[in-house]
């Protein structure tokens, strides 16, 4: 079986964030210790994806390459750059990926968005995956900022992008697993009334073809996209390392 892609889509203007986003791309912003891009750049190298795509954007984008560079110090051969032109939405910016991707197996995660557990698991489920689509689900008590997913069993009814009324409190967070067809569905999608192509009806395109699958995400999971889910974000990452220094902390003291 050929190895997974990653991509992280780390694209748009952060509008949301201005003015901090004024001199710089959203996702160079500090979470804690480090910067914003680093979190997702792990949670795909801990999966056991090393081939891995960054779609950039806006003024900043050079400012990645600076960064990150080639990626050795994530323990990677090689980071690949692509950028996206103004903001499109999250599906144009995963469009710009095809040659990437070269027919293979993708997972996206989106640029802002941070887990507390390693999604190897779940990475896994998919690659054990004939065809198709696969989502993590969260329930959170604000569903509405995000796409509500309706479920039946083991069964995804639908997706609503921010609904004002949500049918569930389940939401679909920040990472996709699709197959080679993705690029096909994204072809086929019109703007929404945003001006964007929406990755929800990606989503629900699979969900016609009976081909999307979902898991419950364990831990914790957070955007930082606003101001208030980018303090949240800073600190859970503050309190998660804190916990683990502690712990060996503690475990040091015992063997002394």
């Amino acid at each position: 079986m050929s190895d997974l892609k990653g991509i992280i889509l780390a694209g748009g203007l952060g509008k949301r964030l201005g003015p901090l986003t004024k001199i710089t791309n959203k996702h160079l912003l500090p979470i804690y210790d480090r910067p914003m891009i680093y979190y997702p750049l792990e949670t795909l190298v801990e999966a056991g994806i090393k081939d891995i795509l960054i779609v950039t954007g806006g003024q900043h984008a050079g400012e990645f390459l600076r960064l990150l560079g080639n990626g050795h110090a994530f323990g990677l051969k090689h980071i690949n750059y692509t950028y996206q032109e103004g903001e499109g939405g999250i599906a144009e910016a995963l469009g710009l990926a095809r040659y990437f991707a070269e027919g293979q197996k993708c997972v996206v995660i989106l640029g802002d968005n941070i887990f507390e557990t390693n999604l190897k698991p779940y990475v896994d489920n998919f690659k054990r995956q004939k065809s198709g689509a696969r989502v993590l689900l969260k329930r959170v008590p604000d569903p509405e900022r995000f796409g509500v997913a309706q479920l039946n069993g083991r069964k995804i009814l639908n997706i609503q992008e921010k609904p004002k009324k949500p049918a569930s409190d389940l939401v679909v967070t920040g990472v996709y697993m699709y197959d080679r067809e993705v690029f096909n569905i994204i072809d086929t999608l019109k703007p929404s009334h945003r001006g964007e192509l929406e990755i929800t009806d990606v989503n629900n395109a699979y969900i016609q073809k009976n081909g999307l699958e979902y898991d419950i995400l364990k831990g914790w999971w957070t955007d930082s996209g606003t101001f208030d889910s980018l303090l949240r974000a800073n600190q859970l990452v503050a309190k998660k390392k804190h916990e683990i220094r502690s712990t060996k902390h503690e475990t040091n003291s015992k063997l002394k």
